[in-house]
């Protein structure tokens, strides 16, 4: 196949009959319009528009292999309810474990470096029984298992990463979107800071590089965003029940900066208020023109 630059390159010179076939000009063409790079699902049930965002990128099994050790990240710091959105919905968890599992994970790994007591936040979450339930192996994450690493960041150069996220094999981020009384928003990049240890109240002073380095180093295979429900003020744990907006939405791509871009909309906000995505895009992380990368969006009613 060949690129998009050679391409436009050969029909400048008018020699695209004598060097392509018909068809061969017709799959590329097909190709760059049909590939989709981030998919938007809605739908009051849970486990299909999750199924259904992964599905619309190629499948599971175009991210995971059979034999892979697949860490799954969501978000599962905080001591709250689902309905309270500071959490990850444990039916999208539930769901990307097994469809790892039927793409042929051999084993799916479920963990968080949680900011309250992690038994109280796994339990009270709903995914602690929901990963299991699943057929995850579900951790609590010990200080023994962290190993200090050289992150070759812009601004985190060594720093503590959880061993069994080292080891896996595939990195699937499943953020909850929501606000952060810090950052702005919570969404994809910002999720990476539960796979590190340390003090990572250092990385306030400069956040924003922080996250971009998080996610240069981790390389997350696909990035789930959940937008069932979203905290729209006081985050990332101290908002009510009237700070809850219920929208029934899940993004999916393999592209942070994309995912983050369209997640800050989902608050009314432009993308570029926030430095993260900036950053991430001039790094070469992704792009935030997200619905100039090829996007699918649908409702499942």
């Amino acid at each position: 196949m060949l690129d998009r630059r050679t391409f436009l390159q050969i029909l400048a010179g008018g020699a695209a009959g004598s060097l392509l076939s018909i068809d061969s000009l017709r799959a590329f063409t097909l190709g760059q319009a049909d590939k989709i790079n981030m998919s938007i699902v809605k739908g009051t049930d849970i486990a299909a528009t999750t199924r259904k965002a992964v599905e619309l990128l190629g499948g599971m099994g175009s991210f995971v292999s059979k034999g892979d050790v697949v860490f799954v990240k969501p978000n599962i710091s905080w001591d709250r309810v689902p309905e309270q959105a500071a959490t990850t919905n444990p039916l999208v968890v539930s769901t990307v474990i097994e469809m790892a599992r039927e793409a042929g994970a051999k084993k799916v790994l479920v963990a968080d470096n949680t900011c309250n007591d992690a038994r109280r936040c796994y339990k009270r979450s709903g995914i602690q029984d929901a990963a299991k339930k699943a057929g995850a192996d579900v951790g609590f994450m010990e200080d023994r298992k962290f190993k200090k690493v050289n992150l070759g960041g812009e601004v985190l150069k060594e720093w503590e990463v959880y061993g069994d996220v080292i080891e896996a094999d595939k990195i699937i981020n499943i953020p909850i979107a929501k606000h952060h009384g810090l950052s702005g928003l919570t969404l994809s990049m910002k999720n990476l800071m539960g796979l590190i240890g340390g003090a990572r109240n250092r990385l306030h002073q400069k956040l924003p590089e922080s996250c971009v380095d998080l996610a240069a180093y981790f390389k997350p295979t696909l990035n789930i965003l959940d937008a069932n429900r979203i905290l729209t003020a006081r985050g990332p744990a101290s908002g009510t029940m009237k700070d809850v907006k219920k929208l029934d939405t899940v993004a999916a791509s393999t592209d942070p900066v994309a995912i983050d871009a369209f997640g800050a909309t989902l608050f009314g906000k432009d993308p570029a208020e926030f430095e993260h995505i900036r950053i991430g895009a001039e790094r070469g992380l992704g792009t935030a023109d997200f619905l100039n990368m090829g996007l699918k969006e649908i409702s499942l009613g």
